[in-house]
């Protein structure tokens, strides 16, 4: 099984991540839902009128837009597909701008708002966040950025002026400790549906929160690594010589974020498998005594989200 993920879901990633998937039309993307829906219901191929190829680009398509639990189609900005151009641009600039105190403040307020859209959208479950618990969780997911990136730089003024290239990864990835966690505090307030071996939803469970939101915030944190610790090695050589004019700084450091995100993304949202399970002894008491009593299965299953 571990071999099974290990080769299938970087491949599947690849695919829902595609960059081009953002461009498809809201018509292309009715029609792969159509499809792809009336085929569960058990429509044959011929009365679909689509090849197997045909009917797993529909598949890979509706995957990429819309939400695994509530079926809705999700904002552009918010799906995985979306992940590479824009970050490569956010991190390109947090690494560009990361010696002003207006750089800093503006691209980690920036990179947060996209996060809090990203979170939003990839949350597991299908009940909706208040707009209360939603503003507190982008105020105090902002806050921290901010405040984690100004700390961080006032202490590095003391090491070499590649130490402070690294502040901008430093800072991303606390805030994801604090942006993912708040943006998902309702799930666990509330707890995510989780299922049997048979697809039946059994109940909410909020010890499968804790671990869906723990794995996503420790793929998010591999998925930026590359694209921020790597580049900064890289401009730091390449500022030396005589053809690296100022102006191509922005450029090629968003550059070359985009060529390490391109692979990261994919492979670090398949580091585990976007249907996840727990152990039934590791899940709350009572239902621990419903499934014990009504199902034969050692295990629950969830969406822990991207």
């Amino acid at each position: 099984m571990i071999k099974e993920h290990l080769l299938v879901e970087p491949g599947i990633f690849f695919i829902t991540t595609n960059p081009f998937n953002i461009l498809a039309t809201s018509q292309q993307l009715e029609d792969a839902k159509a499809v792809v829906e009336r085929y569960r219901k058990g429509d044959t191929l011929g009365a679909l009128n689509v090849s197997p190829d045909q009917l797993w680009q529909a598949k890979h398509l509706y995957d990429s837009a819309y939400h695994p639990d509530t079926k809705e189609k999700m904002f552009w900005a918010g799906r995985m597909s979306a992940q590479v151009p824009m970050n490569m641009i956010i991190t390109g600039c947090m690494m560009t701008f990361h010696k002003s105190p207006q750089g800093i403040i503006f691209w980690q307020w920036f990179n947060q708002s996209f996060n809090a859209v990203v979170n939003y959208t990839n949350r597991s479950g299908d009940e909706p966040i208040s707009k209360k618990q939603l503003g507190l969780s982008y105020v105090g997911a902002s806050a921290g950025a901010i405040g984690t990136a100004m700390t961080i730089k006032s202490l590095v003024k003391r090491f070499p002026p590649i130490v402070a290239r690294f502040v901008p990864f430093i800072a991303v990835a606390s805030a994801n400790c604090i942006n993912i966690p708040m943006m998902r505090s309702r799930e666990l307030l509330e707890g995510i549906p989780v299922y049997d071996a048979d697809g039946n939803r059994v109940g909410e469970s909020k010890k499968a929160a804790e671990k869906a939101i723990a794995l996503v915030l420790f793929s998010r944190i591999c998925m930026a690594a590359p694209g921020m610790l790597t580049p900064p090695f890289i401009m730091h050589a390449l500022e030396s010589k005589a053809f690296m004019k100022p102006w191509l700084n922005a450029p090629v450091q968003i550059g070359l974020v985009g060529f390490f995100l391109l692979f990261a993304t994919p492979l670090c949202c398949a580091l585990f498998p976007q249907k996840s399970s727990m152990r039934i002894n590791h899940i709350e008491k009572e239902l621990q005594e419903k499934l014990s009593a009504s199902s034969p299965h050692d295990c629950v299953y969830f969406n822990k989200g991207l």
